[in-house]
C-alpha cells in the first residue's frame, strides 16, 4: 500500500502533489482534526442494556473537545484522578461540507467518509458527575484513524474491539438504534456543522476497563483497524 500526499485538504477533489512512500515506511496521524466531535450514547439496544438503562426513543448527543483526538499508535493516557477508564470502539463518520437541517434522506451527500473511533471514557467519573464532559473529554480519548475510507456503504459494517488480542466487543452496524443519516438529520437540526467534523455513532455492549501497558484495537470492515497502547499518567 502507497500513501500519496495531497496538496491542501481532503474536501472535494484532492490535489495529489506527486510524492507518495510505501505506508509501512510513514507514521499515520489521525485522519482529521475536527473542531467537534459529535457523539451518540447508548445507540446499540444491547449496549443501553449493560449500562442499565433503556435504549433512548431519539438519539442520546454528547460533545468530546477536538484536543482528545489522536492517532493511530498514539497512547491513550490513564488520567491518575481516575479509577477505571474503558474502551468504546466504534464507527465515526466525517463531515465533508458546512451544512445544517440536513434531512435524512440527503444525508449521506455531506459525508465525506468514514474512519474508526475509540471513545474512551473514565467511567467512574461519568458516573460521579452526572454528566459526560470530564469523563469523556481528556486529553488521548479520542483516538481516530487509521485513515478516512470515502467509498462505503455504513449499514452493514462489523465493529470488533480487542483489548491484548481478546475480542470484547463484536457487533455490527445494521444494529444501530439510529443509522448515519438519521443521526446527521438530528445533530444538523441542533448545530452546523463543518468540514472535518466527527460524529461517533456509538459504541455496542462489552465496554470495560482499560489497564496501563495494554493495547487496545477497533476495527471496523472496509476501513481498517485502529491500535493504540495504553499508558498510566504519573501525578496529578
Amino acid at each position: 500500500m502507497t500513501a500519496r500526499e495531497i496538496a491542501e485538504h481532503p474536501f472535494g477533489t484532492p490535489t495529489f502533489t506527486g510524492r507518495s512512500w510505501p505506508l509501512a515506511d510513514v507514521r499515520l496521524l489521525a485522519p482529521i482534526l475536527a473542531t467537534k466531535v459529535v457523539a451518540v450514547g447508548k445507540n446499540y439496544a444491547a449496549h443501553a442494556e449493560e449500562m442499565g438503562g433503556a435504549a433512548p426513543e431519539d438519539p442520546v448527543i454528547f460533545l468530546k473537545p477536538s484536543t482528545s483526538i489522536v492517532g493511530p499508535g498514539a497512547p491513550i493516557v490513564l488520567p491518575p484522578s481516575s479509577e477505571r477508564v474503558d474502551y468504546e470502539g466504534e464507527l465515526a463518520v466525517v463531515i465533508g461540507r458546512p451544512c445544517k437541517d440536513v434531512p435524512a434522506a440527503k444525508a449521506l451527500d455531506v459525508v465525506l467518509g468514514y474512519t474508526v473511533a475509540n471513545d474512551v471514557t473514565a467511567r467512574d467519573q461519568q458516573k460521579s458527575d452526572g454528566q459526560w464532559t470530564r469523563g469523556k473529554g481528556y486529553d488521548t480519548f479520542c483516538p481516530l484513524g487509521p485513515w478516512i475510507e470515502t467509498s462505503l456503504d455504513a449499514s452493514d459494517l462489523d465493529v470488533k474491539t480487542e483489548l491484548d488480542g481478546v475480542v470484547k466487543q463484536s457487533s455490527n452496524t445494521g444494529l444501530l438504534l439510529h443509522d448515519v443519516p438519521k443521526i446527521v438529520e438530528w445533530v444538523s437540526a441542533v448545530m452546523t456543522l463543518l468540514p472535518g467534523d466527527v460524529i461517533l455513532t456509538g459504541t455496542p455492549e462489552g465496554v470495560g476497563p482499560m489497564t496501563d501497558g495494554q493495547s487496545v484495537s477497533v476495527s471496523v470492515s472496509g476501513i481498517g483497524t485502529l491500535m493504540n497502547p495504553v499508558v498510566r499518567k504519573s501525578g496529578r
